[in-house]
């Protein structure tokens, strides 16, 4: 008998998919490599492989990697306060969790310079210990904590509301303390939605432009990352340079994207497995 579908059948919603993934992602990116061709292989290199661009390179991924390792263990923290626990202003709390969503990433980048800045309600605490936040790599890993914060708690959050707290009863009565209780029972269950949290975090960082305009200073080889390396050579009109280090980008985003998924399925089905 012919299963009733509400959606039409696989080819021609696979055929739709295609088309809209096309037009919105695949064309866009292939004007990129595109706009490469206009430069020769020696060009190509001297514009990847500059003194400032492995600079930007070397801050845009050990910021963005440091931000969401840090809402990697903060994230799960929240996620677990809201799941587990009834408080007042817990609904509230939780909307407060999409905030970076919604809020322009400009304004954040405003906020959190006049909160970190020396003078400012934060950074004059942190001044008489020599500790400066704002335009620092220090500064550029607060803001990339702050817009990846919500990727880690949403992708956490359903995983936790899935596991029933008789898991975690069944392996008190067995013996097992708090901490074998986490990292057997607990961990495990959440081990692929943190790496796809992880990965996403790490993503948006890596791509951040207005939040770490302002707080960073876009000093050369001490806060400049990769997006304002590409804006400050859009703004100079060297179109093939700022694509040359955009392709750059999306290849290794991608390559480490792929790799964090592969992990991420091996973990899922190491999971069902045990």
């Amino acid at each position: 008998m012919r299963r009733n579908r509400v959606l039409p059948g696989f080819g021609l919603t696979i055929g739709w998919t295609m088309i809209y993934l096309s037009l919105v992602v695949l064309v866009p990116l292939s004007t990129i490599f595109l706009k490469t061709t206009a430069l020769s292989w020696k060009d190509f290199c001297a514009d990847v492989f500059a003194p400032r661009t492995i600079a930007a390179y070397r801050l845009s991924f050990g910021t963005s990697l440091a931000g969401a390792l840090v809402d990697s263990i903060f994230g799960f923290i929240v996620a677990w306060t809201l799941v587990r626990y009834e408080f007042p202003l817990r609904r509230l709390v939780d909307v407060m969790v999409d905030l970076p969503f919604a809020l322009p990433t400009s304004v954040a980048g405003i906020t959190l310079t006049s909160l970190y800045a020396e003078n400012g309600w934060l950074g004059r605490w942190f001044t008489p210990f020599g500790l400066k936040v704002a335009f620092t790599p220090l500064g550029i890993a607060v803001a990339l904590a702050f817009v990846g914060l919500p990727f880690i708690v949403r992708t956490i959050q359903p995983v936790l509301e899935d596991l029933e707290p008789e898991y975690e009863e069944a392996a008190a009565t067995l013996g097992a303390g708090r901490l074998q209780t986490f990292l057997r029972v607990i961990f495990p269950t959440l081990v692929p939605a943190l790496l796809t949290g992880f990965a996403l975090a790490f993503a948006r960082a890596l791509g951040e432009y207005g939040s770490v305009v302002f707080i960073s200073g876009n000093m050369p080889f001490r806060t400049e990352v990769v997006p304002l390396l590409i804006m400050s050579k859009l703004e100079q009109f060297d179109y093939p340079g700022a694509t040359a280090i955009a392709v750059v980008m999306l290849a290794i985003s991608f390559a480490m994207l792929l790799a964090i998924n592969g992990l991420q399925k091996w973990a899922a089905r190491r999971l069902m497995a045990a």
